[in-house]
């Protein structure tokens, strides 16, 4: 378990962290992915739901039985397994008692790394793109320290890659250059004005690839801004809850949740690669009216991934995934 070293200094300039971090914020590189590796013990990824797989390994299921794992001592009952009887018990007690185990289910982890152009922006410290490929890292290197197969699928608006769940250290480093290699893939194509406009087709689409790659069983991770949740890949998502354990995790930006607060008015552009809006900074209704759509946005979203059978973890690219492990950003992590 991570331990909070009271002495330990938090960098507190941007500067710091990005230098912490091994990045730029913007681009990204293999070496701030494998940096993680010294960082997989952050994250717990324990089961929380029980699927009846075929396979076995380290994931403790619910149900009773004879497997690997001892988990108490009862009263015995008819139909019990007379090999289970715990006999020192049934000695100091005078009456009849057996032991019960839970069975270890191994789970392949599949993660699927949303990198499209609309994760391309950050306005504190690190690009959406960038936060949501450490995550992925992190949860990449844990499941390999478990020593469960992982997999799962790297896409942005014009390409997606598929990596078959692997148990070796060479699995994880697969799906990290693939996260490098279309990360930039999408920076060269906005580069050069290069934007589709098909990008809710394209979330579907890749919802559907999810579904096919992820057995039933595994635990599936969809790390995304979910700015192109549609009807259609609800539908995939919903398909995919029904046989695996879907946990969304929701990346956003400070900027995209509340406007910056300053002194006098400022007319400001902002885009998303595809459209432009004007602001005016520093006006309390432009805030306000800014601050309740984003609230909105993410209501409505929460609903619908909610009824879709996926448990939700917001993360912010503001903000170090560390940090915000202290903090305690979610269940499962500890």
């Amino acid at each position: 378990m991570w331990s909070r070293a009271q002495q330990d200094k938090t960098p507190c300039s941007t500067g710091e962290l990005l230098s912490s971090l091994q990045t730029t914020g913007v681009s990204l590189s293999i070496e701030e992915l494998i940096n993680y590796q010294n960082k997989a013990s952050l994250i717990n990824l324990t089961s929380t739901k029980n699927m009846h797989g075929q396979l076995a390994g380290n994931y403790l299921a619910r149900t009773k039985g004879r497997g690997m794992e001892f988990d108490e001592v009862r009263h015995y009952q008819t139909g019990d397994d007379i090999r289970t009887i715990d006999w020192r018990v049934t000695a100091r007690t005078g009456k009849t008692h057996t032991k019960l185990f839970r069975e270890e289910i191994e789970r392949p982890v599949i993660v699927a790394t949303d990198l499209s152009a609309n994760m391309a922006f950050g306005s504190r410290l690190l690009f959406k793109s960038v936060q949501a490929a450490h995550l992925a890292a992190l949860i990449a290197w844990h499941t390999k320290q478990r020593g469960d197969r992982f997999g799962g699928i790297v896409f942005n608006d014009n390409q997606h890659l598929e990596l078959k769940p692997r148990s070796r250290h060479q699995g994880v480093l697969h799906y990290l250059h693939a996260l490098t290699t279309t990360h930039q893939a999408t920076i060269d194509a906005l580069n050069i004005g290069q934007i589709s406009e098909n990008k809710t087709i394209c979330f579907a689409e890749n919802c559907m690839r999810i579904r096919q790659v992820a057995r039933p069983g595994s635990l599936v991770y969809l790390i995304t801004d979910g700015h192109h949740t549609s009807k259609d890949a609800i539908r995939h998502l919903s398909n995919i809850s029904q046989h695996c354990e879907l946990v969304v995790c929701l990346i956003s930006d400070p900027l995209e949740l509340e406007l910056p607060q300053i002194d006098g008015k400022m007319n400001v552009s902002v885009t998303d690669g595809s459209s432009k809006q004007s602001l005016t900074l520093g006006d309390e209704k432009t805030a306000r009216e800014y601050h309740n759509k984003a609230s909105q946005f993410i209501s409505d979203n929460e609903s619908l991934l909610s009824k879709a059978g996926a448990r939700l973890i917001h993360f912010s690219a503001g903000q170090s995934l560390e940090q915000q492990i202290k903090n305690g950003v979610a269940p499962w992590i500890r």
